[in-house]
Parts: structure tokens; sequence; C-alpha cells
């Protein structure tokens, strides 16, 4: 039988299924005193799924995290299970525990079973955002995964009671009818590293704390600013930027340049576009004070949902935060009077002919938040003074090409697109504060790259994205990052001429490649390591860290009346060494992992820790496909992305 090719992007690639039970290791390094965890499993969770289910244990690939191994200040923070949770978040009350420490971390673990989309998940405390998840897709037998996140740079908040808010929006009905099992524990000590927290934290969010509401904004169609004073006598500030895209941005870099967005006729009628290149800005006062160039997620219904059993996705369970130095505004920003601080998310025009500019707008929706992290003198009469910062910030210099081709009747075949985006900018003040005078300057370099085709009448996508990035801050405290985010994804939509079976393929390569170096205001990842016997040598007198990591896999998924079935074979290494004080150069490694899965079932896992290592082999017999929901439309499995849970209400009849 012949079969009909239909255009589709990234932004519609999404099914359901679910997966084998899985026979793999969970590996955990004990010390004396302290523990490295990734993936232990709750068990006040667990309760919730029989215990005679095999559960099959998805797990991110990450550096471990200190807890310590008696655990004898952990508080529960949450234990809750989120069924038809859309606009209804769990709200609760931290109180501080009956314990000294001067770190934390958090042990966030979930189970669920049946059928249900992938979900995004935020934590606030009152109204500022404290960290952003996403949920992996339940099997029929049930899932259960653990993330376990260093937490010590929220001490402003930990050490007083809160309102804590968790959002995880989501819906049960007669077809998805996977509930998310929750429980959300923090674990309180005392190691030998402290951590220079900030004094005060407030958020640029929504503020709907006070309505027991999450506070995050939705671009375009919300205006992300908040106006406030801040306090006179600060010395550092930070402005930390939380943002990924929704709907029809999840995928934003699969778009199309906004000038070819009706060159193939997809399941919406036109292609997503504004350009595969996004950022985030942030403004006070009306003027430009950095930008981020966001990491391309891929939530674990991505693409297509083979690729993420059990192996999710760089990033999705612990969406990473952008820091952006505003030092030099402070000024003027502890002047005493208000000061308005905005986010916006742009895109890119294009004019047909090879340029472009930056959008106003995008699609929607971008949930962003942001918080400024500050640091005071010890004397609160303390006023820090200084001029409005010598800005320089040209615009980005953006070249774009295009090439259509058409088959003998005239109808569109293929599609060939590029844009090229480099951006550099520094913003530079001389600040006055109880320390003293010093020249403090914030600078960012950056660099992105899409290489896009369609072929087969738009039925096949190829993706090649580069975005380079670096990030300094000089003055009374230096702070460096490098990043670089390579990614490579092909797909093919295939429907048959009935319009009842389709096919989804996908090949993807995606890499994250970070080097941090001087005073972050989130854990550099060295903290674990200074605290365990067998790693505390290692790290003595290193200035940062480096971590290198690339994930490859294929997935195959086959819809029809007659039934469902799907394939996926993923693996990721991971690198994350520490650097030479002398001359910021690789020099040690301290953990390493290199893991790969097929068809839901652990095939290898290879584990260092400081120079230990522990292997996993696994011997058995593979199941030859993954099983996997019966889909009846092409649309219920491409026409749905992540977080759209007013298109799920609508669907059901609410």
């Amino acid at each position: 039988m012949s079969s009909k090719l239909v255009a589709c992007t990234f932004g519609f690639l999404w099914a359901l299924g679910h997966g084998l039970p899985q026979v793999a290791t969970s590996l955990t390094f004990n010390e004396p005193k302290f523990d490295l965890v990734k993936n232990a499993v709750s068990s006040t969770t667990t309760s919730a799924i029989s215990s005679a289910t095999p559960l099959l244990q998805n797990f991110a690939v990450y550096p471990p995290v200190t807890t310590p191994a008696d655990d004898d200040c952990t508080v529960l923070l949450m234990d809750y299970h989120f069924a038809y949770s859309y606009g209804a978040p769990y709200v609760g009350t931290y109180t501080p525990p009956n314990c000294k420490f001067n770190r934390v971390s958090m042990n966030f673990t979930v189970t669920s079973s049946g059928r249900q989309f992938d979900r995004l998940a935020l934590m606030y405390f009152n109204d500022t955002e404290v960290w952003r998840t996403s949920t992996a897709e339940p099997t029929t037998n049930g899932i259960v995964w653990t993330y376990v996140k260093d937490m010590t740079e929220y001490m402003y908040f930990w050490n007083s009671s809160q309102k804590l808010i968790f959002d995880l929006g989501n819906i049960v009905s007669s077809t998805y009818t996977g509930i998310f099992n929750t429980t959300l524990t923090a674990t309180f000590f005392t190691a030998q590293e402290t951590a220079d927290s900030a004094d005060l934290i407030l958020p640029v969010s929504a503020r709907q704390g006070n309505n027991n509401k999450g506070s995050v904004y939705m671009i375009p169609s919300a205006n992300a600013t908040n106006t406030f004073t801040i306090p006179r006598n600060v010395n550092r500030a930070v402005f930390a930027v939380s943002a990924n895209g929704q709907s029809t941005e999840e995928f934003w870099w699969a778009n199309v340049l906004q000038s070819d967005v009706e060159s193939f006729q997809a399941v919406d009628g036109t292609l997503y576009g504004f350009s595969p290149f996004r950022e985030v800005q942030v403004f006070i006062d009306g003027d430009l004070a950095g930008v981020q160039w966001p990491f391309p997620v891929i939530f674990t219904g991505g693409v297509v949902p083979g690729l993420w059993r059990p192996i999710a996705g760089i990033d999705t369970f612990d969406l990473r935060e952008h820091e952006i130095d505003i030092t030099p505004w402070l000024g003027v920003l502890c002047n005493g009077e208000e000061h308005t601080f905005e986010i916006k998310v742009a895109g890119v025009l294009d004019d047909g002919e090879g340029s472009g500019v930056l959008t106003e707008t995008v699609g929607a929706s971008w949930y962003v938040t942001g918080k400024l992290f500050l640091w005071l003198d010890s004397n609160s009469k303390s006023i820090t003074t200084g001029a409005k910062p010598l800005a320089l910030l040209p615009a980005p210099t953006i070249k774009t090409s295009q090439k259509l081709t058409t088959d003998s009747t005239g109808a569109n075949e293929t599609l060939e697109y590029t844009i090229d985006v480099t951006r550099d900018m520094s913003v530079s003040s001389l600040i006055k504060s109880q320390a003293g005078v010093g020249l403090q300057t914030w600078t960012q370099a950056l660099s992105a790259t899409n290489y896009g085709k369609y072929t087969q009448y738009g039925a096949v996508q190829q993706n090649n994205q580069t975005t380079h990035g670096k990030d300094v801050s000089t003055g009374r405290t230096p702070y460096a990052s490098t990043y670089t985010y390579p990614l490579y994804a092909l797909s093919t939509y295939l429907v048959q001429p009935d319009g009842t079976d389709f096919t989804l393929d996908a090949q993807l390569i995606q890499g994250n490649d970070l080097v941090i170096t001087g005073s972050s205001v989130f854990p550099n990842g060295l903290q674990p390591f200074s605290n365990i016997s067998s790693a505390s040598s290692l790290v003595s007198g290193l200035s940062g860290t480096s971590l290198s990591t690339t994930l490859e896999g294929t997935a195959h998924y086959l819809s029809g009346p007659g039934g469902s079935s799907g394939y996926g074979s993923t693996s990721q290494v991971m690198k994350f060494y520490g650097l030479s004080a002398t001359n910021n150069a690789i020099d040690t490694e301290l953990y390493y992992r290199s893991v790969a899965a097929v068809n839901t079932t652990v095939v290898s896992d290879v584990e260092k820790l400081a120079g230990k290592e522990t292997s996993f082999t696994f011997n058995g017999a593979l199941p030859k496909t993954q099983g996997v929901f019966g889909i009846s439309s092409s649309k219920e499995a491409t026409g749905r992305g992540l977080g759209s849970v007013k298109e799920d209400l609508i669907s059901s009849g609410h």
C-alpha cells in the first residue's frame, strides 16, 4: 500500500506509550558521613502503587548531590497526589527544622501509572519560583523516578517559615488516567564548605502566592513586569531568569523562518515561525541588562516518546536557570526609588532576503519568572552609590537564507533554511559600597546557528543547531560561564492513505558543555566532593567545574486500529571535571557515567566517582518492542505539547 507524506513540525511530535519492566541498578557510593545519591526511591510514594507491580525506574544522568548518610534532620515538605490539579496547586507551610544547618538538599520522588502526558511543575516559596521540573510519561504498570537537588542557594527562605506552593497542572479523564503521586523532602545538614547565600531574594513574578496560585508569567499574553524598591546597602546583585517554551513554542529550535510558515500544510495549516532562534531578555527601567539564549530542553514525550524510557532528556528533571550579574546597576538601583524589572522573549522576523530583526512577540507560550539575589553590606545604614552604567548593546547580527523547491505540479517539495545570530554586549559602572570603590562589568558574547531542512513535502524534518555563549562578571565577585548546546534532530511523520495508520521515526543527538568559574549563585557541583573523604583531596584548590554530556537516541512509533508498537534506544555519556586553579584548564575527573538503554531496559551502566568504578551489564533477553498505548488518530499523537492543559481540558469536555 502506498503511503501519504504529511508535513509535521517537532511542535506536533507527540505520542503516548508505556514501558516494560526494567532490570537495572541504582548506584550509590557510601562514605562514613555523606552519601552521593541519585536514584533513591521513597517508600512513601511507591506505596501508592502495589509493591507487586514492576515499576519502570526512570532517571536523569547528572552529577551526584551530597546528602548525610544518617538523614537525621529531614523534613517532609509534600506528600500529594496530582490528579485534576490544573489551576489547583499543592499549598503547604514550611517550618525550619530544629537542627543546625548550612546546606540543604531536596528529594523529589514520583510514581505514576496509566496514560498521561508529561507535565511541567514549578515550586515556589510564596511568590518566588525556586525550582522547575517536569514529569516522565507513565506506563500501564507504573513508573518511578527520583531527583535529588542541592537547594543551598535558597538559605534566605530555609531560615524562616514559608508558604510552599507546588504547581503541577494535570488532568485525569476516562482516557488520561495517570495521577502523579509525589513525595518531596528536604534534608538539612552541616558541611565543611559553606555557601555565600544571598541575604535577600526578591521575585519578578505574577505574585499570586496570596491567592494560593502559581506565579509564572505566560509570554506573550502576559506582561512580565514587576516594580519595587530594593535596599540601599546592596553590594552584589544577580538576576536569575527561568524560562522555557510550551505549546507552539516547545520546539522553538525546530521552527521555520517567518517567511516560510506557509511552505507546507501542517496539522494546523501552517508551520510554526518566528525562526528557530529565541532570546530571553531582562530589562531594568526599560534598558537591556542581559540576555539568555535558552537550552533546547526536550521533555519526556518530545519528538518520539520511546527516546526517553528510562533515560530522561538533558535538564528535563531540573530546568537550569540563567544568571545575569546586575551589580553594575547598583548605583541606580540603590537610590531609594522604585525600579522596574521586565522579562521578554524575542524571536526573529526575517525579510526573506537574507536578514532579519528581533521580534516583539513570539508564539504561545513561554513560561517565565525571575528573581533578584541580593547581598547586603553589614552596615544597614550604608548606601551604595554609582552612576548609571555604560552599556554597549549593539543589535545582534542576524543572517538568514532559504531555498524552496517544487515538483512538476508546482507543489512545494523541499525547504532549506538557515539562521546565524551573533551578539556581544557589556555593561559596566564604578560602584562604591561599604567594601570600597571598584569597577563592576558584565559582558556576554553569544552565537547561534541553525540549519533546517524539510524534504518529501514536509514529512521529513532535519535540524542542526549549536549555541555558544560566554558570560563574564568582573569586579568584587568574579564569575564566568562558558556554554555550548549542540543539537541534531531528524524526524519522519508518515500517514497511510486511509488516515488511520501513521508512524513516527526520529534520530537525536544532543549535548551540553558547561564550564563555570568564580562565584556562581547556583551550586557548581564541587560541593559534594569536598565533603567525602575519598574525593576531598581532589577538589582542594580547584577553581571551577566542567560538565560535558552527550545523549544519542533513535526511536520508532507505529499506531493504527490494529494496535500500536514502539522502539527506542538511547545512550548518554557524562564527564564532570574540576578545573585547575592555575589556568582554569580541565584538571581532575570527579565523576563519569556512561549508560545505555534499549526498549526500557538498561543494558550497560558504567559509573566512576573520583576514580572508583562501578559497572553493570544486562545479560538477559531484550524486549523487541516497547509496549505502547493505542492511539487511533494522528492528531492525538502529534497535536499536543507539554503543559498544554487548556487543550486537554477542551478535548475532555471540561
